[in-house]
């Protein structure tokens, strides 16, 4: 009897468990997107001020429960030497955030590119995969009309999954919460080919 209720308590307390990368090249926001998104969604976590926030050089982790969803984030450093460690997380993550900087015409081709790279690897075939246009409250910045035209020339590659581009403001925390609802969302309808990584407990 105590394993059928300990069973059952377990069913309705244990939250589904994913793994998202937060992916883009060095200076898009990574670190500051992880930083805002656990001060809206963790109860009275206090972040680190974004102007005490270092270039990443290895890992980041941090983690979010929405409801009975909990998200282990691994922000991993966007270098051009760190990338080729990328393909090591990809076999057990069950999204993508890849974040772009909006402000930074100059290397939104260098952007592009290394984002055609990592969605070409097979272990990320169907993988739902968020951009998020960063840095809206810079004047001039580009938009999502023009992010996601040159993002859409890798249609090819991305396919038939969960894709979405959305701007956001990773100082401001302005549409992060839009941003994290539509990728909750969409883990969900991919749960089939990518099971909790706690489903065995189940």
């Amino acid at each position: 009897m105590y394993t059928l209720l300990h069973g059952f308590y377990k069913y309705l307390t244990q939250k589904d468990e994913f793994c998202v990368l937060i992916l883009g090249l060095d200076n898009a926001g990574k670190t500051t997107y992880l930083e805002c998104s656990k001060t809206k969604f963790k109860k009275n976590y206090k972040g680190i001020m974004p102007g005490k926030i270092t270039t990443t050089v290895g890992l980041n982790i941090g983690n979010i429960d929405i409801n009975r969803v909990s998200l282990n984030f691994w922000d991993l450093g966007g270098q051009t030497e760190l990338q080729s460690l990328w393909d090591k997380y990809y076999a057990e993550c069950h999204a993508i955030i890849y974040i772009v900087d909006s402000s930074d015409r100059e290397r939104m081709d260098e952007s592009r590119k290394t984002f055609e790279k990592m969605i070409f690897n097979e272990n990320l075939a169907g993988i739902p995969l968020l951009i998020l246009a960063n840095k809206q409250d810079i004047p001039d910045c580009m938009g999502v009309r023009e992010v996601k035209p040159i993002f859409n020339q890798n249609a090819h590659l991305i396919g038939r999954r969960d894709f979405m581009v959305m701007p956001i403001s990773a100082l401001t925390g302005d549409g992060i919460a839009e941003g994290m609802q539509w990728l909750v969302e969409s883990i969900h309808r991919n749960i089939e080919m990518r099971p909790p990584k706690n489903a065995e407990d189940y």
